[in-house]
């Protein structure tokens, strides 16, 4: 294959959403702060191995991507356009916009399959250098049944040969075209998909079948957009600390909690990397984080020193252990307004300040917020709450360019968890450090919404 070959990645987006009965197409629905078919375009943009975009888009909704069309955010997407009455019209819209180059390879993907992997991206694209056609598959867990119309079993075939299809699906272009324009002459025609369409007006053309993941859930039913969530919430980045620091000269960095632990760490790695940083906590300038006044009144001050803040963290929090009911209502409420009460006050007093530099909160879960732990329930929970106040606000903040993520750092050697813990194995705790260059990455991205994990199996890889 020539070295020049392009390719073309198309989002399928033609859905209505009937099923998932939220009013709105389910390409539309937005998770982590996003519709989901902008976490899907994020999967494509980002990709390496594509090179150039296309959105099919529902005709009736076409205006409610007109957001995306932004240059610089995704400089590989180069056209909208409407789809049809069904999946294959759809399919058959783009391909008449893809150019003459029959060895254009073509990517198409549902827009509601967000968590689509880099790795399956690039096996397919890999499998075309061999094969004019490309199917993504999972081995089936069900045993798969065919039944009669009186839902009789008639035939239990062998589960090890059998597997669920997925997107994308990969093709030359100029093999698609011919699949569909063969099928445009036969009245019985009818396909699910774009695989479907070859397998049977090309019997002679081999698909090669690519492993695809469970993660690469399709979104349909009302019960997806749950699992979806949850999904966001458990893996939407993962960083690794790295040696070279981001170049944070010019900017404003306001922490809060950082006199010690995570924070202080990124205090003092902001401070290497140029930035000119206001440190407040409880310890080292009186300022209680669940207190309005306090709050606003670091905030004033760091901005009059400096004229401008352009990232806020909170990174104070406290632990305390043992069960609920013999807790303390005082001990309770502390424990509430210290890891979620303040973050929402740091949240609501930092927004005026961000919003004029188009700046950056960060906020910090635990591992804890998946599930709740037994003995420090209110505190996961409290934790549970921030990633969802991060989600939230990612949403609520977009139209003000101000961008708000959220660090899951896992089991991290800090004072709070050795007054909690007591002491553990060296080797299954992570450094404070390399939290902190996670979080300065973090800052400098242009993620907003996201949970970012840290673990410690990351840290040895890197």
């Amino acid at each position: 294959m020539p070295p020049s070959t392009r390719t073309v990645a198309v989002i399928l987006a033609g859905g209505i959403g009937v099923r998932v009965g939220l009013g709105i197409p389910k390409q539309l629905i937005k998770i982590a702060g996003k519709a989901i078919v902008e976490h899907t375009l994020e999967v494509a943009n980002a990709s390496p191995v594509i090179d150039e975009i296309v959105i099919v888009m529902n005709a009736g909704s076409l205006r409610e991507l007109d957001s995306l069309k932004d240059p610089e955010r995704f400089p590989k997407l180069t056209r909208i356009i409407p789809g049809g009455v069904s999946r294959n019209d759809s399919t058959q819209a783009a391909l008449a916009v893809l150019g003459d180059d029959p060895d254009t390879k073509v990517i198409l993907h549902d827009a509601v399959r967000p968590f689509v992997s880099e790795r399956i991206l690039e096996d397919c694209v890999d499998a075309l250098d061999d094969y004019e056609a490309v199917d993504v598959a999972i081995p089936s867990a069900d045993t798969i049944i065919e039944i009669d119309a009186a839902s009789h079993i008639t035939n239990i075939p062998d589960r090890s040969t059998l597997r669920r299809g997925q997107t994308p699906q990969a093709f030359r272009l100029g093999t698609i075209r011919e699949a569909y324009r063969r099928a445009e002459t036969d009245k019985a025609f009818r396909a699910t998909d774009d695989c479907g369409v070859v397998f049977t007006y090309l019997p002679d053309v081999p698909i090669y079948v690519v492993e695809g993941s469970a993660e690469n859930m399709k979104i349909t039913e009302p019960i997806d957009v749950h699992i979806a969530d949850k999904l966001f919430q458990m893996q939407s980045e993962s960083l690794s600390a790295i040696d070279e620091l981001p170049d944070l000269r010019d900017k404003v960095v306001v922490v809060f909690g950082g006199s010690y632990g995570i924070g202080k760490s990124i205090v003092d790695l902001a401070t290497r990397a140029g930035a000119e940083v206001h440190e407040f906590s409880r310890s080292s300038t009186g300022t209680d984080v669940r207190s309005h006044k306090h709050v606003k009144k670091a905030l004033k001050l760091a901005h009059e020193r400096s004229g401008r803040i352009d990232f806020v963290v909170m990174s104070a929090g406290m632990l305390q252990m043992g069960p609920l009911t013999k807790a303390g209502v005082e001990e309770i409420e502390a424990s509430i307004e210290t890891n979620f009460v303040a973050p929402v006050i740091v949240s609501r007093a930092a927004h005026k300040y961000l919003m004029r530099s188009g700046g950056q909160l960060l906020l910090f879960t635990s591992s804890s917020h998946t599930r709740g732990r037994a003995n420090y329930g209110v505190y996961s929970a409290s934790k549970a709450a921030i990633v969802n106040l991060t989600q939230a606000l990612s949403e609520e903040w977009a139209p003000d360019g101000v961008r708000i993520n959220c660090i899951n750092p896992q089991r991290t050697r800090t004072p709070m968890r050795r007054s909690a813990f007591g002491e553990e194995p060296e080797d299954t705790l992570l450094d404070p450090n390399d939290v902190a260059s996670v979080s300065l990455q973090v800052l400098v991205s242009d993620l907003t919404g996201q949970v970012v994990t840290v673990q410690v199996e990351r840290m040895r890889k890197r």
